[in-house]
């Protein structure tokens, strides 16, 4: 019985350990994602304009200041993309209350953050997505462009 019992707790921990093991690097685009019905949903209102580093910009007439976002969400149930395409659309509505609190019309110079490593690219975000969770960090410069 005892052997019963080991055997099945060692096969319970063996097939649940990909679940927690998981960490699939994503490289999504940041234009559609905002362009979106979801991003309007989730109160992306047009208000803030956001700009990946690299991507060209309006003159820039001030800067107020970085911030970096750092948004998990559950990936339970949710495929990798609609999961990362969710916690990315958090961290755009944190970035968006920011500018808006300094006064700010745009985020500039968006670089992805994870683990505090900096990927820049002029049209996509990066995003880690698990069994159990997503993540996406941004670090940005919030900014008055014309």
């Amino acid at each position: 019985m005892k052997r019963l019992l080991t055997t099945g707790v060692t096969c319970l921990m063996l097939a649940a350990t990909p679940t927690f093991a998981a960490n699939t690097r994503l490289e999504l685009p940041l234009q559609e994602l905002i362009d979106s019905p979801e991003a309007k949903a989730a109160g992306i209102d047009g208000s803030v304009r956001f700009y990946l580093a690299g991507q060209k910009t309006p003159a820039v007439v001030s800067r107020f200041g970085e911030d970096v976002t750092n948004k998990k969400t559950n990936g339970v149930g949710k495929s990798d993309a609609e999961s990362c395409r969710w916690v990315a659309l958090s961290a755009l509505k944190a970035l968006q209350q920011g500018a808006k609190d300094r006064g700010a019309n745009a985020v500039v110079d968006i670089v992805s953050y994870f683990k505090k490593k900096e990927f820049r690219s002029a049209t996509n975000y990066e995003c880690h997505a698990g069994g159990l969770m997503s993540g996406v960090a941004f670090k940005a410069t919030y900014a008055k462009i014309k």
